[in-house]
């Protein structure tokens, strides 16, 4: 039987007792209708994780039993930041649960010329508590216990001024260099348009800032596919893949 993994915010301490709060209770009573005695693993993003036990079952809320601590963090070596345009609808969770999955470090979204989506004030504090949610989900789907970090929507123009990755990629599907496997970098930045892609003046902005561009192969992917090609070539190459 699956152990559930679980994130929580609360501190977590070997042979301690805690009450989840309501969303992690709601989760395990009312969708999994888990009993005390079910094992659980919990983590909240500072490392490692716990072995834990429902202890009790109540209305609104659900006691567990904190056990033993494994100091595993299944986290690449490779420190990765996606840059990514951000994109409509479902593209851009897509994109945010995979990258998570694959191992990146951290993930920007970038407001670029040929973005549609608008962003600001409440608009944006929602987004972005949605998006958090959805790295949390997929790290306990992929037993991470380090969460990668989420920034702020930025301008694309003040991003890649302050990019200070050893290695720089710009995806550019018009060119035709690829990765250079003799380097052996410590951190990568990939920067990846929304739909539509950067336009040519963000793609020389780029290169004026230290990008190299990079294309992945002949044909032309799609804002929520190309992410995934490039992180799994960059984790296969430098990461732990």
């Amino acid at each position: 039987m699956r152990i559930p993994r679980i994130f929580t915010r609360q501190a977590l301490v070997s042979n301690s007792t805690l009450s989840l709060a309501e969303p992690q209770s709601h989760y395990l009573s009312k969708v999994l209708r888990m009993q005390a005695g079910r094992e659980l693993i919990l983590f909240n993003g500072e490392g490692g994780e716990y072995t834990a036990e429902i202890s009790a079952v109540h209305k609104k809320h659900v006691d567990v039993s904190v056990k033993k601590f494994t100091p595993e963090n299944r986290q690449s070596h490779l420190q990765l930041e996606l840059a990514i345009g951000v994109s409509r609808g479902e593209r851009m969770d897509w994109v945010l649960q995979k990258a998570t999955e694959l191992g990146v470090t951290k993930i920007t979204p970038l407001m670029t010329e040929r973005t549609e989506v608008k962003l600001g004030g409440e608009r944006a504090d929602k987004k972005m508590e949605h998006w958090q949610q959805i790295i949390i989900s997929a790290c306990e789907q992929s037993q991470r216990n380090l969460l990668p970090e989420l920034a702020e929507p930025q301008e694309y123009s003040e991003w890649i001024k302050q990019c200070d990755a050893e290695l720089k990629f710009v995806l550019h599907h018009r060119d035709s260099k690829k990765l250079p496997q003799e380097q052996t970098p410590k951190s990568v930045a990939l920067l990846i348009g929304p739909e539509g892609g950067l336009d040519e003046d963000e793609i020389a902005q780029a290169i004026t800032n230290g990008f190299s561009p990079l294309t992945l192969g002949p044909r032309v992917l799609r804002t929520e596919t190309a992410p995934v090609a490039a992180i799994s070539l960059v984790q296969y190459l430098w990461g732990d893949f």
